[in-house]
């Protein structure tokens, strides 16, 4: 039987500063959270920050799965952000700007124990050496799309429809699957626009994502939903393991099902799809790490 997997539909960055945004996020139903030590922390609150997450990981109480984004070790705070998470317990550690294997390694051997490390697709670098990134090795577990740093880099001009960046959304999906990590998209800054979050949510998942990045509460919804197995996609999962299971399919490698033909492929990938549609229907709290 297929194990029950983790699930990251919904990944809500939250202010590590912002003490309001942590007490709220301990109620919502995002797959996970991060405190954030880095974007959303002006310099001059960096260390007030630091102290706010040792404080919000120390109380715990959360429904959903902890990480912290850190600042990068090239900066004036990211060694000091990994050393207080020492003895510390967040499910992970997100490091930004990461754009080489070495980088990835040197973050690694800092981490607190137990932590997985994911790491930001943000750099024109990081893209071009996705192969070598990815494959740096445990503890790395995510590639995480920031999709506005690399569109301020590149130079886009993203609209809705996101064309400028589908080959990278392609390509981190293909590293991530290569080297079995997940893989995240990136934020909808429009906290405002349903329609655009709901596209880039259906988008995302059709391009392979895991789930998306959030930047607002607003957003969670969509973003379980889009990522979760659809009641259609279910259905016909279980009809692909009903007919796999009939007597008159032993031994064979591919039968009719309804209008088409399906293999033993299509027989592993109806389990994982149930899989994660049990996962879906259980707290995040609930499920193994």
């Amino acid at each position: 039987m297929t194990a029950r997997p983790t699930l990251f539909r919904s990944v809500l960055y939250l202010p590590a500063s912002n003490p309001r945004a942590i007490e709220k996020a301990r109620g919502l139903n995002a797959d996970a959270v991060i405190l954030d030590l880095e974007d959303a922390v002006a310099p001059d609150a960096k260390s007030e920050a630091r102290q706010a997450a040792v404080a919000a990981l120390t109380a715990g109480g959360f429904g959903s799965r902890v990480g912290v984004r850190i600042n990068g070790l090239d900066t004036p705070w990211g060694a000091e952000d990994l050393a207080a998470l020492t003895g510390l317990n967040p499910v992970f550690v997100v490091a930004p700007k990461i754009e080489s294997a070495e980088a990835v390694r040197a973050v690694a051997a800092r981490l607190p124990d137990g932590a997985a490390l994911w790491i930001m697709v943000e750099t024109p670098l990081t893209v071009l050496r996705l192969d070598q990134i990815a494959g740096a090795g445990a503890p790395l577990a995510a590639l995480m799309l920031g999709i506005n740093d690399l569109g301020e880099r590149m130079n886009l001009v993203l609209g809705p429809d996101r064309d400028p960046i589908k080959p990278w959304l392609a390509a981190v999906v293909a590293a991530a699957r290569g080297y079995g990590l997940l893989a995240i998209d990136g934020v909808v800054n429009a906290t405002d626009d349903a329609d655009r979050l709901n596209a880039e949510c259906r988008q995302g998942r059709a391009f392979g994502f895991d789930g998306k990045s959030l930047i607002h509460p607003a957003q969670i919804d969509a973003a379980n939903t889009a990522f979760s197995p659809s009641p259609e996609e279910v259905a016909k999962a279980l009809d692909v393991v009903a007919a796999f299971a009939a007597a008159d399919a032993e031994g064979k490698g591919a039968i009719r099902v309804g209008y088409r033909m399906v293999e033993r492929l299509h027989l592993d990938a109806a389990h994982r799809l149930l899989a994660r549609h049990a996962a879906a229907s259980t707290p995040p709290q609930d499920t193994p790490i």
